[in-house]
């Protein structure tokens, strides 16, 4: 008799034991997930970056080129770069673009939503990229 009660209580204990590992490694798979997708967005929002930081650095102050010539240093319009940048940002994103002399500095921010969510946890995600742009 004494058998058959511990024959019961190993079938139970393998039972917790399985739901544990599962719940675990369904936690796993929610990390991963989560973490896959932010990094591909980050990347996404970095290559974007350096694309606005190119194009603002295309913002350079023409009048003074033409007027006085290029010498050593070439500034930038920080009025023409933001303009220049306006047509690539997306609505969604945050941008901050600091020009001075011949660089540029742009910071972006973007909410990202994560795929899975377990109860309890955020749904949302800030991400941030930065880029510099220098004229030589």
């Amino acid at each position: 008799m004494t058998r058959r009660r511990n024959a019961k209580s190993e079938r139970a204990n393998v039972t917790v034991l399985t739901l544990g590992f599962l719940v675990v490694l369904g936690l796993l798979v929610v990390v991963v997930v989560n973490a896959s997708s932010a990094f591909l967005q980050h990347r996404e929002l970095m290559n974007l970056a350096d694309r606005v930081a190119l194009q603002a650095a295309d913002g350079v102050n023409e009048e003074a080129i033409y007027l006085g010539g290029v010498d050593e240093q070439i500034e930038l319009a920080e009025a023409d770069a933001r303009e220049l940048v306006a047509q690539i940002v997306p609505a969604d994103v945050r941008l901050a673009l600091a020009v001075s002399d011949d660089r540029v500095e742009v910071r972006l921010a973007r909410q990202i939503s994560l795929p899975l969510v377990p109860p309890g946890f955020a749904n949302s995600a800030t991400i941030r990229a930065a880029a510099t742009g220098q004229i030589h």
